[in-house]
């Protein structure tokens, strides 16, 4: 199961409640049956799938009254999808910056940013292998991009924007994307995202200008 899966609705699922509840201490199947009002086998079949998941793994035993229990926790794996408070810290950052930065120099720390995030990639020459680069790069930020070659250029686009929840209050964060493919990619990069209520990336990548003569 991929991390995009792990959003709101999954954690109003069973599986979702039991991966919350194993959050914050490992349990046995008995622990989990009283909390979710399921019987034993029916949380052994959903405990199946999480390890199948790669989100719950056995963690021992205790003492148990006839026998010893099986306890459960979660996987290090699973510890990285649970939602995390960096949106809205993220949207205060960028309050607070707007009010004592001038918009040039804000501006600038932005694009020094993607800069940075760039500077982590393998260097390479070759256009077509730094447009991958780029991809994987946005994806690690939480996008979800695709590449669409035309007669003036190529474009990253995405369906997903990793700042999707701060962009339509700054959309000036958008440079830092667009800095940081326009590092990798060694190309001008020319920005059309998309920030309404479901904000979209796009991305333009010019082909080079031929040399006159």
């Amino acid at each position: 199961m991929s991390r995009s899966r792990y959003d709101e609705r999954f954690f109003e699922s069973t599986r979702g409640r039991i991966v919350k509840s194993l959050r914050y201490s490992s349990k046995t199947v008995n622990d989990l049956a009283a909390e979710t009002g399921l019987t034993d086998n029916a949380v052994r079949a959903h405990l199946l799938s999480l390890e199948r998941d790669h989100l719950v793994e056995a963690g021992g035993t205790i003492k148990g009254f006839r026998k010893p229990h099986a306890v459960f926790r979660l996987t290090a794996e699973a510890r990285h999808i649970f939602p995390k408070a960096y949106d809205a810290l993220l949207n205060r950052l960028l309050d607070v910056l707007k009010l004592r930065t001038p918009k040039a120099a804000l501006d600038d720390v932005l694009q020094e940013v993607g800069i940075s995030i760039a500077e982590s990639q393998s260097a390479t020459t070759n256009f077509d292998e730094a447009v991958g680069s780029a991809l994987r790069t946005l994806e690690e930020l939480g996008g979800a991009a695709v590449t669409e070659c035309n007669s003036g250029g190529t474009t990253i686009r995405s369906e997903s924007c990793p700042f999707a929840d701060a962009v339509v209050e700054h959309p000036e964060i958008c440079k830092v994307a667009q800095s940081m493919i326009q590092e990798i990619v060694g190309r001008p990069v020319h920005e059309q995202c998309d920030r309404t209520a479901l904000p979209k990336c796009r991305f333009e990548i010019a082909d080079p200008v031929p040399n006159a003569g």
